[in-house]
C-alpha cells in the first residue's frame, strides 16, 4: 500500500515546488464554494498548511483544524504566519480524531488521490460535519497529466521510467469524484474543472522545483546520472517556452462538493 508520508517528508521543499500553484487552485476552489463567514473548517490532509492559510485569510472562520499523517508537514504548517489561527495535529483521513458534527465544512485539498480508501475518508468527513454542512475536495487531474509537474512525469514515462503512483489516482477524475460523493449520500453535488497557469523563469527553475519531492522526485533521485541527463535533454526539447526561455503551461484540477442532508 502506498503511503503518502514516503512521498512528502520535507515541508519546505514541497511548498517550494507546489505551494504557489496549490494556492492559485485553492483560491479558485474557495471562490467556487462561496461559503459564508464564521464557519468551523476541517482541512483533511493539510500538508504544509498552504490551503489552511487560505481558509484563515479569506474565509473568516471561527475555527480551523488541520490534520495530516506526515509529522514534517505538520511542523511546517505550524510555522506559517498566515495559519497562526489554525490548530494542527497528526492524524489519518480514514480515522479522523474528532467527534461527530464537530465542523460546518470539511475539505481535502490535493489529497484524495493519496488516500488508500477514499470512500472511508469521505464517510469520516461526513461523520464529523453537521447536517447541512459541506464536504468538498479538489485534486490535480493526474491521469490526464494535469499536475504542475505533469511534464516531468510524462517525460519519465516516455523513457520507460516507472515509479509508485498514488493509490487512488482514479479519484482525480471528475466522474470518479461524482460517484464517490453520490455513494456517500450527499446532496447538492456539483463538480468543476480548475485551470491554473504555471510558469518558470527558465529550465533551471523548472528542474529545481519539480525534481525534488513527490513520487517523481523519489524516482529522479533513483535514476543514474546518465539517465537524468537524458531526461533533462528530453524536457528541454519538449517544454513550451518563449524566445527568452520562460516556460509556461496550464495545470488543471478537478473539484467536487456536496452537502450533508439536513
Amino acid at each position: 500500500m502506498t503511503d503518502q508520508r514516503t512521498f512528502f517528508t520535507d515541508g519546505a521543499a514541497y511548498d517550494r515546488m507546489m505551494g504557489r500553484w496549490s494556492a492559485l487552485a485553492g483560491a479558485e476552489f474557495l471562490d467556487w464554494l462561496a461559503l459564508p463567514e464564521g464557519l468551523r473548517w476541517l482541512d483533511v490532509g493539510c500538508g504544509t498548511g498552504a490551503f489552511t492559510e487560505l481558509v484563515t485569510t479569506r474565509c473568516a472562520p471561527v475555527e480551523v483544524q488541520g490534520v495530516d499523517p506526515a509529522a514534517a508537514q505538520i511542523d511546517y504548517a505550524k510555522s506559517r504566519p498566515g495559519a497562526r489561527l489554525a490548530q494542527f495535529r497528526q492524524g489519518d483521513a480514514q480515522a479522523l480524531p474528532f467527534a461527530d458534527d464537530s465542523f460546518d465544512v470539511a475539505v481535502m485539498a490535493l489529497v484524495i488521490a493519496f488516500v488508500p480508501d477514499p470512500a472511508k475518508a469521505i464517510a469520516e468527513m461526513a461523520r464529523v460535519v453537521r447536517p447541512g454542512g459541506w464536504i468538498a475536495a479538489y485534486m490535480w487531474d493526474l491521469p490526464a497529466g494535469g499536475s504542475p509537474n505533469g511534464p516531468l512525469t510524462s517525460a519519465m514515462h516516455s523513457m520507460g521510467v516507472t515509479f509508485a503512483m498514488p493509490p487512488s489516482i482514479a479519484f482525480s477524475q471528475r466522474d470518479k469524484m461524482l460517484g464517490l460523493w453520490s455513494g456517500a449520500g450527499l446532496a447538492a453535488i456539483d463538480t468543476r474543472a480548475i485551470n491554473v497557469p504555471v510558469g518558470f523563469a527558465g529550465f533551471d527553475e523548472f528542474w529545481e522545483l519539480n525534481s525534488v519531492v513527490g513520487p517523481g522526485g523519489v524516482a529522479v533521485r533513483a535514476m543514474s546520472p546518465s539517465a537524468r541527463d537524458q531526461l533533462k535533454a528530453r524536457l528541454r526539447e519538449q517544454l513550451p517556452k518563449d524566445r527568452d526561455g520562460r516556460i509556461s503551461y496550464l495545470a488543471h484540477a478537478n473539484a467536487v462538493k456536496g452537502q450533508i442532508p439536513a
